[in-house]
């Protein structure tokens, strides 16, 4: 089954946003692992639907699938990216409200907030989300790439390096990511930054307490690794526990949203994002991802991602913001972010920042 949640409960204003969860239970199914596929077809037996007409109508299915160029755009229909006719400019609004979270960090009422931001993108023709969907199999390898489309005409589509939790035979895994650096950065700006390694441990320490309160026993390497997700880099921390019998989805439920896009103490960042950000979330940030009949399951963070209506593109990036942030650092982190997803749709004139001033030697206190 696969399911896309929303980031809060319900939306601000009735009617509006996205339901709180959707599940789908898919008619044909491709999935990989390692060098093995499998072709799934859910079919309701009876009448004229029998075994035999099943089986037929899965080999059918499977022996056209074969005949499929492995990338259509190599074979010549490649295309020529969408022009940009208007951006919409969010760094005044995200300024503001930076300076509004970081009085608040200062103060000692947040720990952390991770404060996002909207952009808009006026297209110059609609957008094919297959089309984009091939663009970030391309350019983004190492993260989870997913397009979640129930309606024609709007589509969520973006390319993931957060795992919240996967379960493959009894075994559960999460990944704290946080802190971020461009490819090419100095090979110390991440791993000898007093606030990147702070804010990291501090989603580390979160999904570490989760777990043990649900039963579970973490185990988690000393110090993090670099982990790199198309141009970017992040702090990563992979944490891992026996699953001990409990469900996906309640784990799922406790974990999320965990420091790395909401905050702490959580129920304190979750008032201020829905006070200072001027949008509402959806399905950004939000679990996306599928659950099988034996249990196993795999949900993402949906970060790097946009929702794409017509000629209408949103994207949607935050930053987190701990003592030791910096207003100017945090902005230009944001617009890598947003720079680096354009770059993977290819659309052009993306203004992707190159570097990150680093973070300064004695940072203020936790």
């Amino acid at each position: 089954m696969l399911l896309a949640f929303s980031f809060f409960d319900s939306p601000l204003q009735e009617g509006t946003g996205v339901p709180g969860v959707q599940a789908v239970l898919p008619r044909w199914q491709l999935s990989r692992q390692g060098r093995h596929c499998w072709l799934r077809l859910q079919r309701s037996l009876g009448g004229e639907v029998t075994a035999r007409s099943v089986a037929e109508e899965l080999w059918e299915e499977a022996q056209r699938l074969s005949t499929l160029p492995s990338d259509p755009e190599a074979h010549g229909e490649a295309a020529l990216g969408p022009g940009v006719i208007h951006r919409s400019s969010w760094q005044a609004g995200y300024r503001g409200a930076v300076k509004q979270a970081l009085g608040l960090v200062e103060d000692g009422e947040l720990r952390k907030l991770v404060l996002a931001v909207r952009q808009d993108l006026e297209l110059d023709q609609p957008l094919d989300p297959l089309r984009l969907l091939s663009h970030l199999r391309r350019r983004q390898p190492g993260s989870c790439r997913f397009l979640w489309q129930l309606r024609p005409g709007e589509a969520l589509i973006g390319a993931s390096p957060e795992r919240l939790l996967a379960v493959r035979q009894g075994q559960l895994r999460s990944d704290a990511l946080a802190g971020t650096a461009p490819i090419g950065a100095p090979s110390g700006q991440l791993i000898g930054s007093i606030k990147d390694l702070h804010e990291h441990e501090l989603v580390v320490e979160a999904i570490t307490q989760v777990l043990t309160e649900n039963g579970l026993r973490p185990r988690r390497p000393r110090h993090p690794r670099l982990a790199r997700h198309g141009q970017l880099l992040h702090l990563h921390t992979p944490i891992t526990a026996d699953l001990d019998g409990q469900q996906p989805l309640a784990l799922a439920a406790a974990l999320h949203p965990t420091p790395a896009v909401a905050g702490l103490p959580r129920r304190e960042a979750m008032a201020w994002l829905r006070s200072l950000e001027p949008f509402e979330r959806g399905h950004y940030a939000a679990p996306i991802g599928w659950i099988d009949s034996e249990g196993d399951a795999e949900l993402r963070v949906a970060i790097r991602s946009g929702t794409l209506r017509g000629r209408r593109l949103e994207l949607t990036a935050g930053a987190g913001l701990v003592r030791g942030s910096e207003t100017e650092r945090e902005l230009q982190e944001v617009a890598l972010k947003l720079g680096v997803l354009q770059q993977q749709l290819c659309l052009p004139d993306s203004h992707l920042p190159k570097t990150l001033p680093l973070s300064p030697p004695a940072a203020a206190p936790w």
